[in-house]
């Protein structure tokens, strides 16, 4: 076999979890939720949670009391942000070690660009040398592109090489909900439902002026690119470099109180200011977020006038944003992003 261009995907298996077991041995085996404080009975979500633990039917972004109900024997752990960048630092920096470009995703995935004749074989070199210097596993998809690569790793996990290419694409993702497709969530596909698209077969046929018309000139004919397996093969190897920086609270109690809401903001606000200048960049963007009861999600933005690193404008476009929300049920999660140029 003559040698090609592959774009491979590595993704840390149950990352944040494998971090902790690593940390702490004796947890080998045991459901493990990370999330939080790490107290079942406060509210906040599952950062992550073990393969162990999943098989009670905990999953990240489900929040930590009902974890505690399908998994009363897990293991809860708190969040330790610091903990895991360092390791993914390391992982990047092993990867960096290979005849590879890398492009960091995040902390447990990135992109890597090589020329091989044998892609698995190169992916079970990337496995093993993760595993040598850092003790986790990882699973690795094999793709023609960047959107086949990163799906790729889905049939890999746990712990395993996939390739999935134009030959095989159909085969594999014709019969798959639409939420198979990287950048297709929930919501786009119950829109994709009302106009009897339900599969990625379905979306390859639909119409391109129906999904233009539904979703706009530009996400129409995107989504049926994705259907068809289409996308980027350029891995480039720029650090990846955090597009925001946010802060956020769960509350015990639920607020009702509107100043108490906004003296709420405005301190998420300057703590958010403090990570700002901690990063060197200037803001263009303020977002709040807030999770109204019982557990409904939703942001608002503004744009600040001029990229800033000081307090006033930002906390100013904290307090703007919240005055755009217009829900008066209790709020249960306030948080504050300021974005940086690019994002």
């Amino acid at each position: 076999m003559s040698e090609q261009d592959w774009v491979l995907h590595v993704d840390l298996d149950q990352f944040i979890a494998a971090v902790e077991v690593a940390r702490r041995p004796e947890l080998r085996g045991r459901p493990v939720v990370v999330g939080g404080t790490g107290d079942p009975t406060q509210r906040a979500v599952v950062a992550t949670a073990s393969y162990e633990a999943r098989e009670f039917g905990v999953h990240s972004g489900m929040p930590l009391r009902l974890a505690k109900r399908k998994c009363p024997d897990a293991v809860f752990l708190p969040s330790d942000a610091p903990a895991y960048e360092d390791v993914s630092a390391h992982v990047m920096d092993v990867l960096r070690e290979l005849p590879v470009v890398v492009e960091v995703l995040g902390w447990d995935e990135a992109f890597l660009g090589a020329r091989t004749d044998d892609p698995e074989a190169l992916a079970d070199t990337v496995r093993r040398a993760v595993k040598a210097e850092t003790g986790l596993e990882s699973s690795v998809g094999v793709g023609d592109n960047k959107l086949r690569a990163k799906l790729a790793t889905g049939f890999a996990k746990p712990a395993g090489v996939y390739r999935l290419t134009r030959d095989n694409w159909v085969e594999v993702m014709a019969g798959r909900p639409v939420t198979a497709l990287w950048g297709i969530g929930s919501r786009t596909a119950d829109k994709l439902a009302s106009l009897d698209i339900r599969t990625v077969e379905e979306l390859v046929r639909a119409d391109p002026q129906v999904l233009a018309a539904r979703f706009g000139p530009a996400m129409g004919p995107h989504f049926r690119q994705l259907a068809l397996g289409a996308g980027d093969t350029q891995v480039t190897a720029t650090p990846w470099v955090a597009k925001s920086r946010s802060r956020e609270t769960t509350f015990q109690h639920d607020l009702t109180d509107r100043e108490e809401i906004l003296a709420r903001v405005r301190l998420l606000a300057q703590r958010v200011v403090e990570d700002v200048r901690a990063e060197g960049r200037p803001a263009v963007r303020v977002v709040v977020k807030i999770r109204f009861v019982p557990f409904f999600t939703c942001t608002r933005g503004v744009a600040l006038e001029e990229p800033t690193t000081e307090a006033e404008p930002i906390e100013a476009a904290a307090v703007a944003a919240l005055a755009r929300f217009d829900d008066t049920r209790a709020v249960r999660l306030l948080g504050v992003r300021a974005e940086f140029i690019g994002e």
